[in-house]
Formats: C-alpha cells, structure tokens, sequence
C-alpha cells in the first residue's frame, strides 16, 4: 500500500499546459467555508493552497450536496465561470423548481476564453464520488449541448446549453459512482447514511447543532431558516415531499437505476482525457460469500453501510442486476462501478499503462485499502498530499489538442 500513498522520487518534468484543476466534490460535499474549515480535501490539510503553492493552480467548486448531477452541473457551471445558475426552462419546468439560483462571481472567469495564442483556457476536473457523474454532465452539455433547452428558449439561452464547447482537457474520477451505488437502492439506507454522516461531522468538529452546512436547495425553497437546529434543518429537507414526487435529486441519480439513464446520454467525449480511479476497503468474508469491513482501513462510521453493500444482491425483472461481483466496496460505493461507466454506456474503459489514451477512459490501479472518506483525504489511511501531487504532475503533462 505504500506505493499507493507515497509519491516515488524523481525529477520534474516539464509541464505540457497549465490548466488550472478544479476539484468538484461528491454527495454530501461541502464548500470552504462550511464546516469550521474543515476542507472536503484533505481535512485538517488544505489541498488546494497547498497544490497551488507547488505550483500547480487549483480551485474547489461547491455545488448542492444532495442535488441531481443535471443541477449541480449547471451550479458547476456558474461557479466556475461566473454568473447566475440557470437550470434550464425546460428542465426546470418538468421538473417543477425555479429556473435560476445563486449567483456567483467566478472561481475562473477565463475559462473558455482565447488565450494571446489563440488557445482556449481550459481547465482539468478532479472529481470525487458523485462529483464523477456531475463533472461528466457538465462536459457533456457544453460540448453538445439540449436540445430541449435549445427549443424551450431560443433567445435566453445559458450559453452552457448551446454547445460546441471544448472547454476541459481532463476528467479525473476518483472512488466515482458511474454505475451507481447499491446503498442508494435503498431508501432507509441512504437516508441513514446521510444522517450520520451529517452528525458526524458535527461531532467530528465539534460544532455540534451550530455546524455551518448548507444543502443549497435554493431551486426548492428549502434554505435553512435563522436559528434552525442542523437536525431540524436536516429532517426538513429529507422529510420533504420532493424526495417522491421528482428523479431531480441525488438519491436517484446515485441509485444504479438512475445511474444507467445517465450513462444512455452522458458520453466521453473524444478530445477529453479520462481517469478513474477505484477505491476498495473490504475483505472477502470467510465464512459466506459476502465483503466485510477491513477493520483497520475503514473508518468505523462506514462500517454498516460497508457490510449492506457487502452483502446485497438483486435480480429483478428490468433493473440492473446485483451479483456478487458489486459486493466490494469502500464503504459507500462499490469498487465495481468506480472504474467508468458501463451500463447503458457505449464509452470504452481500457486499463492504464503509463500511455493515456483520449476519449477513453483510463482505468487506473486499484486504490486498496482506502475507503470513501480516504479518497479525498479525510480519514486515517488517507491519500495524502504527495498523492494529489503526482496526480497534478501527471496532469500538466498532459499535451495541449486545441
């Protein structure tokens, strides 16, 4: 494992481009104000100032924590480039929401601008979990755009629904959902991992009820009200209706039914780099045919969710079907469905080896041992910084197609 989490010796090469990264975080992400400082990436250690003071520019993007990938795509999109969100009339009328959000000044203004040489600013997407499925939304609808947006508003469109956009030069998943994850098949089990994960944050920081997080469900009028408790505030937004009436949410896009209809139109787009790298943090149960819990490498708050996983499967009549083959995990995602995506996707996942190939994706060596939380680098076995390091110099190295 120590290959894994040491970044090996050697000089450094020259950079290729110098596209800033832009980490997008997964369910029940956070931005870098929330949660007491503590930072999505890296905990106690912030990965971005430390990734930009080695030389590689880096910014942190936050989008709703708990929203379907379309939306968070369309906040990726404002957050990045500045601006209003728009989600689209179209979308926004199916769906029954409100058509704009939060405004934003820009983390990088100049994407997608002509550089001096005539180049576009592009950027590099670092995605963890569910950030996986919502930064390939964001390329896929800037590069081709919606039609249905395009019909619905001719003469108001947001710019990110008009297409022809080659705006990003990599995609980098790591511990992603591409398939879905087979603890958001069951709604009990995912409501219960997102109360305890909001209450262990609050424990973890000490906060407690005063934890500073905000599910930023603006589009549903579900802000946190002055003086609300984070339980109350928490109960309100899962005990709301649209959890029933509407598949714009993340329970269903992270459900590997919800998954597959994302992958029927969400395509690697073929001047675009893609990495995915899975992670896996349970053993092989001596006893039965099920994956338990490595109880050194994953953190005990994932345990019962580890263990469901482990041990779940599913053949129904037209659904995806649940073999053993999903059973490791890393607590919150099976290993299984991080590599790319596969069902209902015509993308090509090829396994890495050390030559990136474009437009497909490369599937890079196991992450073992890490578990969900590890992957960001929150936890105990987490990937540590020299690893995020190696991972910008291999994406600078990356050369320039446009």
């Amino acid at each position: 494992m120590a290959s894994v989490r040491k970044t090996s010796e050697k000089v450094m090469r020259a950079k290729a481009n110098s596209y800033p990264i832009v980490l997008v975080h997964g369910f029940m992400g956070w931005g870098r104000n929330e949660v007491l400082g503590l930072k999505y990436w890296g905990g106690l250690t912030d990965y971005e100032q430390k990734l930009t003071s080695s030389g590689y520019t880096t910014y942190t993007a936050t989008v709703g924590p708990v929203s379907s990938n379309w939306d968070r795509a369309c906040e990726l999109y404002a957050y990045i480039k500045g601006g209003t969100v728009d989600y689209g009339q179209a979308h926004s009328q199916q769906e029954g929401h409100s058509r704009y959000g939060r405004t934003y000044p820009g983390l990088y203004p100049e994407w997608g601008n002509l550089t001096t040489e005539g180049k576009v600013n592009k950027i590099h997407l670092v995605a963890h979990s569910m950030g996986g499925q919502t930064v390939r939304t964001l390329v896929q609808l800037l590069k081709e755009g919606s039609k249905a947006e395009q019909n619905a508003t001719p003469s108001q469109l947001s710019p990110l629904f008009a297409g022809g956009k080659s705006w990003v030069h990599s995609v980098t998943t790591i511990a992603s959902t591409h398939d879905g994850t087979t603890l958001a098949d069951e709604s009990n089990t995912f409501g219960d991992f997102t109360k305890n994960f909001i209450a262990s944050l609050a424990a973890f920081t000490g906060a407690g009820e005063t934890l500073i997080y905000d599910f930023k469900l603006d589009q549903w009028g579900l802000n946190r009200m002055p003086k609300e408790s984070l339980t109350a505030y928490t109960n309100r937004v899962l005990g709301s209706e649209i959890w029933n009436d509407t598949n714009d949410l993340a329970n269903w896009d992270l459900s590997t039914d919800g998954a597959r209809v994302l992958n029927s139109w969400v395509k690697a787009q073929p001047d675009v780099y893609y990495f995915s790298y899975s992670a896996c943090a349970t053993v092989p149960s001596i006893l039965t045919s099920n994956e338990l819990p490595h109880v050194i490498y994953m953190t005990p708050l994932l345990y019962p969710f580890g263990t469901f996983i482990g041990s779940y499967t599913r053949n129904e009549q037209g659904r995806v079907i649940i073999d053993d083959s999903w059973k490791p995990n890393d607590g919150v995602v099976n290993t299984i469905s991080q590599s790319g995506p596969k069902i209902w996707s015509s993308d090509k996942i090829v396994t890495y080896n050390g030559i990136p190939q474009i437009g497909k994706w490369n599937s890079m060596p196991l992450l073992d041992s890490i578990d969900h939380m590890d992957a960001c680098g929150i936890g105990a076995n987490a990937l540590t910084l020299s690893w995020y390091k190696e991972l910008a110099e291999k994406l600078a190295e990356l050369p320039i197609n446009n």
